[in-house]
């Protein structure tokens, strides 16, 4: 199926922010992209998506791995829209690991060049609702 391509998109994509691999990773977003950093927070642009991970990476300590659970694709178009569990492991500096799972919403757009990109990156999903 053709929303194959965005689900290795996706892992690799965590890869790279688990190995922090920022080149690799911004071959993941659209030029045009958005990114949720935090509720109320949205990095827009590669650039400021890239400096977005950056902080990301200094703040989990450089110790943050990304995994993907469940997933579920609609696409329709040249427009899919991902579903799916996000899940984060860190270990604080003590050495706490931490296990988190969100309900993330991503939205992907075809290209000419048939290349998947993200164009929404929001791993917190809905629960932005209620949020100010």
């Amino acid at each position: 199926m053709e929303y194959q391509q965005i689900i290795k998109a996706i892992k690799a994509a965590d890869e790279a922010i688990t190995s922090e691999d920022f080149d690799a990773l911004m071959e993941f977003y659209a030029d045009d992209a958005a990114l949720v950093i935090k509720p109320g927070l949205i990095a827009k642009g590669k650039e400021n998506i890239r400096k977005a991970f950056v902080a990301i990476a200094d703040y989990f300590g450089h110790n943050l791995v990304v995994k993907q659970g469940e997933i579920q694709v609609i696409q329709g178009a040249n427009t899919a829209l991902v579903i799916m569990e996000t899940i984060l492991e860190t270990v604080d500096s003590k050495g706490v690991q931490a296990r988190t799972t969100r309900r993330a919403t991503y939205v992907f757009r075809e290209e000419l060049d048939g290349k998947w990109l993200c164009v929404v990156d929001n791993s917190y999903g809905t629960d932005l609702l209620g949020v100010a």
